[in-house]
Formats: C-alpha cells, structure tokens, sequence
C-alpha cells in the first residue's frame, strides 16, 4: 500500500522552496500518502532490449573524469542560470514547510551521537579515518531514530551503514577498511537494505548514497561544487541501473537521494529519470548517451549547502542542514520499507500535548479531591502565600484544556439520565478533539467512546476548539435526530451519555444551562458507543484488504448512510479517521467485525450547512462548490475503497490540484481499474458513483446493498438487514442545552 504517512487533508497550501521560488508544494508529509510526496517517484516498466544496454553501459561507464568532462558545462549553466530559458535548473527538492512539519514531529526524539565530528585544516590518514567513524554514527543515529520513531519501537533495524570502494564493489564497514588500510579508496557510505546476508549485498541494495569529502569542497556562494554535483550524478546513474537490473529488488521508484557532505556542512540531491528513454543501442559512446539523457529527460532537485554539525563536531539536529538529510532519508527508507506506522502529522499533532506537559511540569497546583486535576500557570513564588481572584485567574479564557490519564473518574450530568461515572481506560487523542476510550462504571464490561469538547468560553478566538464543538455539541444534536426520527441501526453510533462535566466542590451557576467560575464548568462531554480502531490504523498496520473485507466495508458503510438518509442526513466527512472496525468476536479477524462510520458533527442536514473539505477523500462536488450533492457520500466511499485496496493517492496541495486529480481519475477509469483487481462487485459500485456524481439524483442503497449482502454473507436471505427500530420515547436534543444550533 502506497498510502499512510502524510497528514490527511489539512494545511495543503503551497510552500516556499529553499531556494526561494514558490512552487505547488508536497510538503503535507499525511496521514494519508506517499506517492504524492516530494521524495517519491513511481518507477516505470523497461523493456529487456533496453535492460540489456543498460548492463552494459553499467560495465563501461567507470571513468568518472570522462563522465564530467561531458557534464560540468551543462550543470554549471544551471548552477548559474544561463540555460536557454535563463531558469536555474537545480531547485530545492524539498520545501521549507516540509522541514518545518519534520521538525515539530522529531522534536522530542532523542537523536544520539557519541562520535564527534573532528574539524582541522590538515587532513591526515588518520583524521580521516576519524571524520568518516563520526559520519558512520551520523547516518546510523539518523536511521534508528526514524526507524523507532516512524516504523517500529523494538526489533532489529532493517538497514545498516556501509561503504564502497568502487563501482559495483563489495561493501564493507568503516571499522574493517580502516583495519585494511582502505580509508583513501573509500568513495562515501551506503545505506543497505538487509534483504540478505550481509556478505552478498550489492548495489541494487542501495537505500541511499552519501558522498562523503573530508576535505572543503564547496563554492564560496554556499553551492555544490561542479565536479561534486557529476560525482554524485555518477553514482546515482549506477545506483538507479542497478535497481532495474536486480531480481530481488523490492524498491518501486526512479529516484534515489544523494548526500553530499563534509566534515562542516552538507547538502541533498534529488536524482530521478525514465531508464527506459535512454538510447543505447544507436550510439557508440555509452558517456555522450548517458549525459544526453541526463540533460533531455532526468530531474535533478539540489538543496543549498548548510551546516551539519557545530564547532564541536556535534550535529545540529533542529538545523536545516541537518533536517535536509533526515528528511531524504526518511524518503528514502519509505520507499523501501513502506510507509510508517505513525504518521508525520499524527506526530505532529502531539505537540501541542508535549508544550501543555511542559507547561504543567513547570507549575503544577493540586486540587485536593478533584475528580480531574487542574493546572494552571500563575505568577506567585513556591511557598508564598497569596490571596488569588478567581475570577481574574480564568477571566482571559486561557485556562488549561481538560486532560484526562488512564484511571481517571469523570462525572457527567445527563439531562436525561441524571449523574453517570465514567472510567477513563485510554487517550485516543487525535486530529483537533480530544478522543478517549472509557468504561461506564455501571457496566464497566464495555468499551465506550468518550468526546470532550471545548470549554465554552473558548469557542470564539480558538479554530482547534470550534472542531471541537463540531466532534461533541453538534455531533450530540446529529445524533439525537437521527434517534428522534427512529433511526438505529448498529452501522451508526449510538449515544451512551451526553452533557456537562460536574467537578469537584461548590457550583455556583446560577441556571441550569449556567455554568460558574471553576474551569471545567460547563465543558461538554459526548459518550458514544461501540468502540473500534479507525480505519487508518487498520490499513496502516495490516496492508491492503482482501475482496472480502473490502466488499464488508463498502456494505456497512452504504447501510450507515442509507439509515441516515432516510432522515435526510449526509455524513459529509468520510474518511479513513472516520470509520471504524469494531470486532464483535475476539480473535477472529474479518469474520465478526463490521465498520461504523462516525464522527458525525460536519453532517449536513440543511442547504447552509458546510461539509468538511478533505483534498483526499471529499467528493468533487464539495470540493468546487462547498457543499454536498446525493451522491457525495457514496463517492467518498469509492475513494476509501481505492485507499484500502493498495490504489496510490497523490498527496494534493490546493482544491485545484484535488479536482485534477478526480477528473484524470475517472476520465481513465484508474480507479475503477484498481478496484476490479480486488473485487467486480466493487468495481461496479464504482462505476455506477461514477454516474451518479454531480447529479441531484439520490443512490439507490436498497440495491446494491442487497448485491452487497449475497456477497457477503453468501445468499440474499442469510444478509444482515438495516435494522430501523421505532423509538416511542421522544428524546430532547442534548445538544440543545449546550446552544447548539448547527453550524
């Protein structure tokens, strides 16, 4: 599967390259993608007459002097702009507000370096053999770092760091070419793929080359070098035949990252190209060849040159320098390993719970008795007594978010249930809205889900709290109509509890929809069950689903909408955060599960109301006009059955982009193609979406759930039907308390 690490849909707008130009970024390193990425590009077929003259162009071309005499005119006219077009050629691959997100996701990543990096003028046999142990532990750092951090916490690491002498040797660690007397004859450090032995790696094991220079090789104007730039071109043509020569290669790109680095500062290239375009066969010089292609048909992105490490030979690891090279071999190590268990943005989306604990570890002030801890940051010194107003203390709306830990006892006022306890079990904070799991401690046998929402007085001047009022004050009032309407069904969320967190001590407010001076007074609470794992967890940890889970999903999900539309309810917000399995058997996976769509708060239910905009997963419709047609739903649907079934969604950067990529989709049945690979029930489905789309005629769910059922279930008779169960007692909405209106 091609998708899961890049944040899902949300600051996608252009970004500003380091070199200074603007350009339509890819810098949304999502929860959702890595195709579209900036480090990523998908390989294409060659033919065997072309493979054949690839082998052996890779036997002759090993004169380096040779292979720069007939490229440093062609690079240094783009180094200076004066190509035809006078356009510098070598752009930045990377934007600034890609390294920007890195940055925030690493910041509390214990990168380790305990060789430094020794900086003299004099280079000797020795100080090299020093300089290149400290890039060795460099690069080694970089990869256990990201390895933990993205992939997996435990097991072994599935790269290592070697050397090469020469072109198609074999490698070997620092430690033994010092041993051997070999440091000169060192070119620069391989990252490997331990596929095998490690007495059999060669180089379509490549992960990622860094050449290393002890000595200063850069222009004064803070600039690769000519002669560096063909040098690691050199390299990289051999490290991208080699990789379409291998048999056992599993890596599925055109592009390999180049590190250029020296003892002080270092830079990153781009190389990518269609091998298949290199003409060979037709000409006598393998060189003039290769450099014609280069020059016609290759893509050459160069970062500036930065500092890496300090005047103590320690690596700057929050430098741009630095971030350049983690954020290629983070690429990198994708493009072979698939994408990471965790994403950029998921991590990024803890930051703001790692300044809060910040925060709190610097003051901290105890409620004795507290059914939940408040903290909050004041300005008298430890042991001084002080007469505080309260008012004054929580009058600027700032006040600390409600955050709950595993154990923790919270008391909801349900108007229409009196005072329920809840158990807190674990934090599944995600997105915007605080998310946990809790077990009602009247019947403590099922897990719930449990929404908090914002603190009334910050609704007005916060973002991030009005999505919280959208997950639990009118998720809350959705949820109610539908039940007020006799809609339920287990394909829907159903509402446990709902309403406002009582806290410890006096209350003072004056109504009873009031709320007092305490903090937590009237912060809502929304309780819903069942609880499962969302969809993109799923994917992620398990791969692409078979044709039958597939075919499960797409049943459960149109029987979820179906009900809702029958009270002229549309989600409006499908996406992979928003669906979720619930397994109804233990241990027995995809048979006893089904999928509950939920998240119900940007559901539309009149004309004025806005549906939320996903560059992935949005129907055209709302994305071009900002609201919902019949069929949107449905076609939000087709997209997660692309996204499940392995299909590559290219990471969008603007609503444009987005729209381009839907029309080019199914203008060239790509996703219907994809999804008949796994299913032509699916295929189908998607076919008639493709109909529908844009139209104001409604999806005729009957039908194709009772396609749907046959297959899943194995007969039309044995399909589990919508159950639509009447709700005589007529229940007001919660949500109405709280002065949720809609949006």
């Amino acid at each position: 599967m091609q998708l899961g690490f890049l944040q899902n849909g949300s600051d996608l707008s252009p970004g500003k390259s380091l070199d200074g130009s603007f350009r339509k970024s890819s810098s949304v390193i999502s929860a959702s993608t890595i195709s579209g990425t900036s480090g990523l590009n998908k390989i294409l077929p060659i033919s065997r007459r072309v493979l054949k003259g690839l082998k052996e162009c890779g036997r002759k071309l090993v004169d380096l002097e040779l292979f720069t005499q007939y490229l440093e005119e062609w690079v240094l006219e783009n180094l200076n702009g004066d190509s035809a077009d006078g356009i510098q050629g070598f752009c930045s691959p990377f934007t600034t507000d890609e390294l920007c997100k890195l940055d925030l996701a690493i910041e509390g990543v214990p990168f380790q370096q305990l060789v430094r990096m020794p900086i003299f003028s004099d280079i000797s046999d020795e100080l090299r053999e020093d300089q290149y142990l400290a890039a060795e532990d460099f690069l080694h750092a970089i990869i256990i770092g990201l390895w933990r951090t993205f992939w997996h916490k435990s097991g072994p690491l599935p790269l290592r760091v070697s050397c090469p002498s020469h072109i198609g040797s074999k490698f070997s660690s620092v430690e033994k070419a010092i041993s051997r007397g070999r440091v000169r004859e060192m070119r620069g450090l391989a990252l490997i793929s331990k596929t095998v032995t490690d007495s059999r790696f060669k180089w379509d094991h490549m992960v990622e080359f860094a050449l290393f220079k002890p000595e200063v090789f850069l222009d004064n104007d803070s600039r690769l070098s000519v002669s560096i730039i063909c040098e690691a071109l050199f390299y990289g043509f051999h490290i991208l035949v080699s990789r379409s020569l291998s048999k056992i290669s599993s890596v599925n790109s055109d592009s390999v990252f180049l590190l250029v680095l020296d003892s002080k500062c270092g830079a990153v290239m781009k190389f990518s190209g269609d091998l298949g375009k290199l003409d060979l066969l037709n000409s006598i010089d393998p060189y003039l060849s290769v450099a014609e292609w280069i020059k016609t048909y290759a893509e050459i992105g160069i970062t500036p040159v930065e500092p890496i490490w300090n005047r103590l030979g320690n690596p700057n690891w929050g430098d741009i320098g630095t971030l350049q090279v983690l954020l290629a071999t983070f690429y990198s190590m994708a493009q072979w390993n698939g994408p990471p268990r965790k994403s950029v943005a998921s991590l990024i989306s803890d930051h703001s719970l790692r300044l809060q604990k910040r925060r709190t570890e610097c003051c901290l002030i105890d409620t004795e008795n507290a059914l939940v801890p408040y903290h909050a940051t004041t300005d008298y010194q430890a042991g001084e007594i002080v007469e505080l107003d309260q008012n004054e203390l929580f009058s600027n709306g700032q006040s600390s978010r409600l955050k709950l830990r595993c154990g923790d006892i919270l008391v909801l006022d349900d108007p229409q249930q009196g005072q329920k306890s809840f158990q807190i079990h674990e934090s599944l904070v995600g997105g915007n809205y605080y998310l946990y799991s809790a077990v009602c401690l009247d019947h403590p046998s099922q897990l719930l889900t449990l929404y908090v929402g914002a603190h009334p007085s910050r609704l007005e001047p916060s973002l991030e709290d009005m999505s919280l009022w959208y997950q639990v004050q009118r998720q809350t009032k959705v949820l109610n109509i539908l039940r007020n309407q006799g809609i339920l069904s287990k394909y829907l969320p159903e509402i446990v509890a709902s309403g406002r967190i009582l806290h410890s001590g006096a209350c003072n407010k004056e109504s009873p929809g009031g709320r007092c001076d305490h903090p937590w007074c009237g912060t809502p609470i929304l309780v819903t069950s069942p609880r499962g794992e969302p969809l993109s967890s799923v994917a992620a940890n398990e791969g692409s689903f078979s044709a039958d889970e597939a075919t499960r999903l797409c049943r459960d999900c149109l029987a979820a909408l179906r009900s809702a539309a029958m009270a002229n309810v549309q989600h409006g917000d499908i996406c992979p955060e928003n669906i979720i399995r619930v397994v109804e058997k233990q241990g027995v996976r995809n048979k006893g599960s089904m999928y509950v769509p939920i998240s119900w708060g940007r559901a539309v239910l009149e004309d004025r109301d806005s549906p939320a905009i996903n560059l992935q997963f949005s129907s055209s419709h709302a994305l071009q006009h900002g609201k919902l047609c019949p069929s949107s739903d449905a076609e939000s649907i087709v997209y997660i059955l692309y996204f499940i079934c392995g299909g590559t969604m290219s990471l969008q950067d603007s609503i444009e982009s987005a729209l381009q990529w839907r029309e080019r989709s199914w203008a060239k049945r790509l996703i219907q193609q994809h999804i008949g690979h796994v299913s032509a029930l699916l295929k189908a489905f998607a076919d008639y979406v493709d109909s529908l789309c844009g139209t104001p005629y409604p999806v005729d769910y009957d039908i194709w759930l009772k396609r749907l059922n046959k297959a899943v279930e194995g007969s039309a008779d044995k399909g589990k039907g919508i159950e639509e169960v009447p709700i005589t007692l007529r229940l007001e909405d919660a949500a109405g308390s709280s002065g949720a209106s809609g949006p």
